[in-house]
């Protein structure tokens, strides 16, 4: 045989092997074809209600990875494969707003190849975001009239699933319960005053919770604050004077002024929520001004100023009245007054009290010629009973 007949025989034999080859095993499919992915490789603004799910037709999963970027940190996001291989899902129900999920999935067909496909995807990212605002603050340690208020940026439609995604609790543990005040304000506290030494933590987990149409939640925080001593101070409108109590014992009793007959004292139980070595305070910001719209009254240094009530009523110090009013007679515009100077002093009445004082303290008005001061006027909350508390949830 020739060279050439040699050399068409050998190519023969390959032609005939390559063909073989091909008929028995065939072109591998295409990742896709073999692992199917949902919601789909580079889809934009998923809305959270899709379901992320990876799946083979047969064959079996042999590992699913999935990793979340949101705010500039990534996060796995835990999840399981089926007994059958199948299908592998998330523990997590809802996908997260504003977020790029990546999927790396590896799987033998039923063929007997094994596949691995990677794929991305980004979900939907609201315009409208909600926040809340709490009070007291992380790591205070507080009163134990301090309610745990929320106030919300804007306008909560879906009340009960904003307030499932909150949790306060204590430690000793105690009942905790909700109340909404309108459709901006979330409140919680226990039946009665907090014990003193109470470790109290608040778990905000509003982050992509759906408060009203088009709006989500931003926050997914925790923080806690500590309840001090007990002490609530009563104020007897009356007597001109206030009783101090640590602990529930006597501290001391003070000699007071109250609103005028013109200008009453709310009654009820109010909660200390700022505290000011000095404010300004100008009546025209509060309803009391005159003729040319001037306040009544425009006092730039009132010394140891401390709020009781979102709408003006403070417990301060009062340097401007005479002394002898105090214990004797009421004069102020709806304030309670204690002695003080000009400045401040720390051994006045109104210093004294002040140094002894904590946000989330109580101070009950008695006997005032005024109607008792309303529940969402501050924290007011205590004004109201168990029941009617606790029927301010919106979870039922």
């Amino acid at each position: 045989m020739t060279w050439a007949g040699l050399l068409a025989g050998a190519t023969g034999c390959t032609s005939d092997d390559a063909g073989g080859l091909a008929g028995a095993f065939g072109a591998p499919p295409a990742p896709e074809d073999v692992i199917k992915v949902s919601p789909g490789d580079g889809s934009r603004g998923v809305r959270p209600g899709k379901k992320l799910r990876v799946r083979v037709p047969d064959g079996r999963l042999e590992s699913v990875k999935v990793v979340r970027s949101q705010d500039a940190q990534e996060s796995p996001v835990p999840g399981r494969i089926s007994a059958d291989g199948l299908t592998w899902e998330p523990e997590e129900e809802r996908l997260a707003l504003a977020a790029e999920y990546t999927v790396d999935a590896v799987a033998v067909g039923g063929d007997g190849r094994r596949s691995a496909r990677h794929t991305t995807f980004t979900t939907y990212v609201p315009e409208k975001r909600f926040i809340g605002y709490v009070a007291p603050e992380n790591r205070a340690t507080v009163g134990t009239g301090m309610i745990v208020s929320l106030e919300f940026n804007r306008e909560i439609r879906h009340r009960a699933a904003v307030e499932r995604a909150v949790r306060v609790s204590a430690r000793p543990a105690v009942e905790i319960r909700p109340h909404w005040f309108g459709r901006t304000r979330l409140d919680f506290r226990p039946e009665h005053y907090w014990k003193p030494g109470t470790q109290v933590t608040v778990a905000l987990r509003l982050r992509d919770v759906k408060g009203a149409p088009g709006v989500y939640g931003l926050q997914h925080k925790t923080f806690s604050f500590t309840v001090g001593r007990s002490q609530v101070s009563v104020v007897d409108a009356a007597r001109h004077s206030m009783e101090v109590r640590r602990d529930g014992e006597p501290l001391a009793t003070v000699p007071i002024t109250a609103g005028a007959p013109k200008t009453t004292t709310y009654n009820g139980k109010m909660v200390v929520t700022e505290m000011l070595e000095v404010t300004r305070m100008n009546g025209a910001t509060v309803g009391f001004k005159k003729r040319d719209g001037k306040g009544e009254y425009d006092i730039p240094d009132v010394p140891h100023a401390m709020r009781l009530t979102d709408s003006g009523t403070f417990l301060h110090g009062n340097y401007w009245a005479p002394p002898t009013v105090f214990g004797r007679t009421n004069v102020s515009h709806g304030c309670v007054g204690l002695r003080d100077v000009k400045g401040g002093g720390s051994d006045t009445p109104a210093g004294w009290f002040f140094d002894r004082s904590l946000i989330g303290d109580v101070v009950e008005v008695v006997n005032s010629n005024d109607k008792k001061v309303a529940p969402d006027n501050g924290l007011g909350g205590w004004n109201m009973s168990w029941n009617a508390w606790k029927a301010g949830s919106a979870v039922k």
